[in-house]
């Protein structure tokens, strides 16, 4: 199997996640993207209240297409989401075809030395890059990667909660399933 990990903290998953998983699916020829929320992410502040709601939205918003999938796997764990314990999990329930796929963008990219148990991971996958049209390539050492570009999709979570927080519309920024499940659940007050 052909395998791509997309993996984060979705908090809450919008657009830009889904063009950017499209776009993948579009330009790669995987069998499967498997979403990931990072049930503890070790480099981000995260309310623990709102962390079963993520995977929740993650599965609303990715079930109108076969080739992406789910994962609780973090959750199951009950522990701090490192990358390394994951893919190694991921190695043991799959027959991967080659190395194991990973959708990253520039920035976390950068940081890719100061994950937990950097250098065991990096042999273990091959990032797909994605790199804003203005922006440097980083080169980063002992890794297999290969940069993607499309069109800018300049949304972030920050944003999103921060225009939750103050009343403001949201509406082009998430899936109207999202937007729907976080009143519901009045996420983000």
């Amino acid at each position: 199997m052909k395998l791509c990990v997309f993996q984060g903290t979705f908090n809450p998953i919008h657009n830009a996640h889904i063009k950017m998983a499209e776009h993948v699916l579009k330009n790669f020829d995987f069998d499967k993207i498997i979403f990931i929320p990072a049930f503890k992410p070790p480099h981000k502040d995260y309310n623990q209240s709102i962390t079963p709601h993520r995977l929740q939205m993650v599965k609303l918003i990715t079930n109108y297409n076969n080739k992406f999938e789910v994962s609780d796997i973090e959750y199951r764990n009950n522990r701090p989401s490192y990358t390394y314990l994951t893919i190694l999990e991921l190695y043991k329930k799959y027959k991967i075809d080659g190395k194991i796929n990973f959708i990253i963008g520039t920035d976390a990219f950068k940081n890719i030395d100061t994950w937990y148990e950097a250098e065991k991971l990096k042999p273990l996958l091959k990032f797909i890059v994605f790199r804003r049209e203005n922006e440097e390539e980083v080169h980063i050492n002992n890794c297999d990667y290969e940069y993607t570009v499309m069109p800018l999709c300049n949304i972030s979570s920050t944003e999103i909660r921060d225009k939750i927080k103050n009343g403001a519309n949201i509406d082009k920024l998430v899936d109207k399933k999202v937007k729907r499940y976080i009143e519901e659940n009045g996420l983000y007050k």
